[in-house]
């Protein structure tokens, strides 16, 4: 990433663009709010599923995640995600197992109930911000859509 200073345009719309993905996350986390889960334990369960092959079948979820890059991807310590982990352990969502790779290290993979967890979470929060959406018009409608590759871009850039 780029550490130079920016021109001052440019750092306002970088504020403006953090600020709205601020804003979109409380209105993410609020979508959740009704559901059994918490956003965290969402997004963990998210990111199970986003690390497992589309063809896992029989509750099979590919090779996992490690805990610390859970951490890492909530903004969080380690001790913090591994109390969500275990929590969604409980709850027949997750199981944790050895890293072939490093005897030091756990993965932390989806079951089969902790795929449907998200798909029914990602159904609920779609059909909520489908109705959001319709409040938009047409115009607005797709121009989000034509912003959504770019935003695309730039979360590619901030992951690598």
């Amino acid at each position: 990433m780029n550490a130079e200073p920016a021109d001052p345009g440019l750092l306002a719309l970088a504020q403006d663009f953090r600020e709205a993905l601020r804003h979109s996350i409380y209105l993410v986390r609020r979508l959740d709010a009704d559901g059994e889960l918490s956003a965290a334990q969402l997004s963990t369960l998210k990111m199970l599923m986003d690390s497992s092959p589309a063809s896992a079948g029989a509750g099979a979820s590919g090779s996992g995640v490690r805990v610390g890059e859970i951490a890492r991807n909530l903004g969080v310590k380690v001790p913090s995600a591994t109390e969500q982990i275990i929590k969604l352990e409980r709850a027949g969502l997750a199981r944790r197992e050895p890293d072939p790779n490093d005897s030091r290290a756990v993965r932390v993979t989806l079951t089969r109930e902790g795929r449907a967890a998200v798909e029914s979470a990602n159904e609920r929060r779609n059909t909520v911000m489908a109705g959001i959406l319709l409040s938009l018009s047409d115009d607005d409608r797709a121009a989000l859509a034509a912003a959504l590759p770019v935003i695309g871009k730039i979360n590619a850039t901030l992951q690598a």
